[in-house]
C-alpha cells in the first residue's frame, strides 16, 4: 500500500526555494495557492470491514501557504476524496517549517505537521497525528546525496460500552537519496523555466500504521499490537512494536515547470517494497499546480 499525497521526493516549497537559489533570484516573501492530485488508501465497502483489502481512491488537495524570505513558512491543506462512502473531506493538515537555501553547497530544512482526520468510514484510522520531518542535501557534487529523517506520533481513542481503547503509535523512518537537478531556461517562452530532478531513494523504518508521513510512501500496517495497561471496565492501552528494517527502494522523476507565478509539478514513482503483502514492483503518479502572489 502507499500514500501518494505526501512523497519522499521534493516538496513544492523545496522545489521553489531550490530553483530560486540556483537561479539567484531576488529573495521575496510569497503566498502560494495550490491544488494537488493523488491517491489515498480507503475501504471499498459501505461499512468498515477489516477483512476486505484496502483500495486506492483519488483525491484532490487544495492548499494555502505563506513563505517568508527568511526561510520560514506555514500552510494548511485539505483533502477531498472522490467516490467516498462517507464524508469526502477526510483530512486537514497544518504545517510550519524552515528551509535553509542560502548556501550553494547544501540544502536543508525541518518541518512540523499536525493531521486532523474526520470521522470517516472510508479511510483507515491511525493514531499518528503529529510529524517531525528533516532533510539535508549536499549540492556541490554533480550527483547530490541526501538524507531525510521522519518521526510521527500520536494516539487514537475508541469508546465502547464501559470500555475505552487507546491506541498509541509512532513510526520512525530514514531515507537515503541520490539525485541531480537539470534546469532548462526559456523552453517555450522567455519567461519559463523547467526543473527536472530524477532521484533514487532507499527507505528504512517502521510501518506500524497507515499514516501520511512525508518519508514513507509505502505504508503497511503491522498487526503487532501489545497491550500495555488494562483496567477492567475502564480502559485498554495498546502500543506498536514493529521492527526497523528496509522498506522499499524507488526511482522518482520530478518535473517542475515555472512560467511567471504559475508552477506545474507532476511526479512519477516506480518502487519495489521489501516488506508487507505487496512484493511486486509498483508505480504511481501525482501532480500539483500552484500560483504565487
Amino acid at each position: 500500500m502507499l500514500c501518494s499525497h505526501v512523497a519522499a521526493s521534493q516538496s513544492l516549497a523545496e522545489l521553489e526555494k531550490q530553483l530560486d537559489s540556483l537561479l539567484r533570484k531576488e529573495e521575496k516573501s510569497e503566498v502560494v495557492l495550490g491544488v494537488g492530485y493523488g491517491n489515498n488508501p480507503a475501504y471499498g465497502s459501505k461499512t468498515t470491514n477489516f477483512e476486505l483489502p484496502i483500495i486506492l481512491k483519488t483525491f484532490v488537495s487544495p492548499s494555502l501557504s505563506y513563505y517568508h524570505k527568511s526561510g520560514f513558512y506555514a500552510g494548511v491543506s485539505a483533502y477531498y476524496l472522490f467516490n467516498s462512502l462517507n464524508k469526502p473531506w477526510f483530512e486537514w493538515d497544518l504545517t510550519a517549517g524552515y528551509d535553509y537555501t542560502k548556501n550553494k553547497n547544501f540544502l536543508t530544512g525541518i518541518s512540523y505537521t499536525h493531521y486532523e482526520f474526520t470521522d470517516s468510514s472510508d479511510v483507515p484510522t491511525t493514531p499518528i497525528t503529529n510529524e517531525l520531518f528533516a532533510y539535508f542535501y549536499y549540492r556541490k557534487w554533480w550527483v547530490q546525496p541526501g538524507v531525510s529523517l521522519d518521526y510521527g506520533w500520536g494516539k487514537d481513542a475508541l469508546e465502547g460500552n464501559h470500555t475505552k481503547e487507546t491506541f498509541r503509535g509512532n513510526d520512525f523512518n530514514f531515507i537515503a537519496a541520490l539525485r541531480h537537478p537539470f534546469i532548462f531556461n526559456a523552453v517555450m517562452s522567455r519567461r519559463d523555466v523547467v526543473l527536472f530532478t530524477p532521484s533514487v531513494n532507499f527507505t528504512m523504518g517502521t510501518a506500524n500504521y497507515y499514516s501520511n508521513l512525508k518519508a514513507f510512501q509505502y505504508v503497511t500496517r503491522s498487526p503487532k499490537l501489545k497491550q500495555v495497561k488494562k483496567h477492567p471496565g475502564k480502559e485498554l492501552n495498546f502500543e506498536d512494536h514493529s521492527n526497523f528494517e528496509a522498506r522499499a527502494i524507488d526511482v522518482t522523476l520530478n518535473l517542475s515547470y515555472f512560467i511567471g507565478r504559475l508552477n506545474l509539478a507532476p511526479s512519477f514513482t516506480v518502487f519495489k517494497p521489501f516488506s508487507g503483502t505487496e512484493q511486486n514492483i509498483m508505480s504511481y503518479f501525482t501532480a500539483r499546480m500552484a500560483y504565487s502572489f
